[in-house]
């Protein structure tokens, strides 16, 4: 059986790549030469130019929210803009919860 590829990303050059995963070590960016950021197997990347949903994404990286599938489906709720981020953020402050918590909640 084949082993299943997951994305990485490098935030600088705003490029993703499917590699296989493994902890033993450190991927390395082709262009940068910065080492990549594990997003998971459940990730969908931005088009190059389109720098506000790459800033959204290093937003939620740098919270430690991923793109990993679960057993009963997928990565579940993400914010796709950065007001998206703000609402979640300032949700976040006002109700004392963690930033990673409160920027994968869908609060309707």
């Amino acid at each position: 059986m084949a082993h299943a590829k997951t994305s990485y990303v490098c935030l600088p050059c705003r490029a993703s790549y499917k590699q296989l995963y493994g902890r033993e070590r450190q991927r390395i960016c082709p262009r940068c030469s910065e080492p990549l950021t594990h997003v998971g197997s459940a990730f969908a990347a931005p088009r190059r130019r389109d720098t506000a949903a790459w800033r959204t994404l290093s937003v939620l990286l740098n919270a430690g929210v991923g793109s990993h599938k679960s057993c009963c489906g997928g990565p579940g709720y993400r914010p796709r803009t950065l007001r998206e981020v703000r609402e979640r953020m300032t949700y976040g402050r006002r109700t004392g919860e963690p930033v990673a918590k409160a920027l994968v909640q869908q609060v309707t």
